[in-house]
């Protein structure tokens, strides 16, 4: 049932802010230390998708997404995504020690962190939005999105935000929405390329459906939670839950550093 808390808690908070609740689980899971990497990385994909389904089809008409930006950013995201899979089981059976790949992964999630801790506070004083209008830099900017969601097994997480916030001036329920159409077109090509290339790792079924169950539960909770508070607070739930992230991420490093 471990598996089942950690899913909803984390999917509730990932609905609200548009992270995908994946950036969530895959650290709590590494910090329980019971299953293997790949199958962390399936599990939390697999709920992430449920999740960010669920949550996009109970969206209403409150806010729309922004289709010339996001339909292009999905389909670089589609093919980062599958990439992202590819890499990390060439690397995975290159490397083959399980813990330095945690490790590199971890390191690279604590750098995404304190790059997104860095952006909020100085988007007002220093940072200016700017507004990308080239097709072919959105499908770039999707794969790289892509590539890198997948590669961590984080669905998309807050660097979704940052980019449609930054690149693309959307206020934070906006950019809450459009993240979250990211993060399921990217996971759908993600899992797919797994089951496709037959590389599905060995896990209990039990479990799957347990956290797939919570990423709903969390999705139906966290949309109607995200439509009865302000912008401002989804953006200082946002800032906090970064800041445990990288807390979390910290406490992962320092346990896992000496196994490597």
């Amino acid at each position: 049932m471990i598996y089942f808390a950690i899913c909803v808690i984390s999917s509730v908070v990932g609905s609200v802010n548009g992270i995908g609740g994946g950036i969530i689980i895959k650290p709590l899971m590494d910090s329980v230390g019971s299953l293997g990497l790949p199958t962390i990385n399936f599990l939390s994909g697999c709920t992430v998708l449920c999740m960010s389904g669920v949550s996009l089809l109970r969206n209403g008409d409150d806010i729309k997404i922004n289709k010339t930006v996001c339909v292009r950013l999905a389909v670089g995201a589609v093919i980062g995504g599958i990439a992202g899979k590819e890499l990390f089981y060439f690397i995975y059976e290159l490397l083959n020690r399980q813990k330095l790949i945690g490790v590199i992964q971890t390191i690279l999630l604590m750098a995404l962190n304190t790059g997104i801790l860095i952006y909020f506070f100085l988007r007002k004083r220093i940072i200016r939005h700017k507004i990308i209008r080239q097709p072919v830099v959105y499908i770039i900017i999707g794969f790289g999105l892509g590539l890198l969601s997948s590669f961590l097994g984080i669905g998309g997480g807050p660097l979704n935000i940052i980019i449609l916030s930054y690149l693309f001036s959307m206020n934070p329920k906006e950019a809450s929405l459009n993240s979250l159409f990211i993060i399921f077109c990217s996971q759908t090509a993600s899992i797919a390329s797994i089951v496709i290339t037959g590389t599905v790792p060995v896990f209990e079924w039990r479990t799957l459906v347990l956290m797939c169950a919570g990423g709903v539960a969390g999705a139906v909770t966290g949309r109607f939670i995200s439509k009865k508070i302000s912008k401002n607070v989804v953006e200082t739930m946002f800032i906090w839950v970064v800041i445990f992230l990288l807390v979390l991420n910290i406490f992962n490093l320092a346990v896992n550093f000496d196994l490597i």
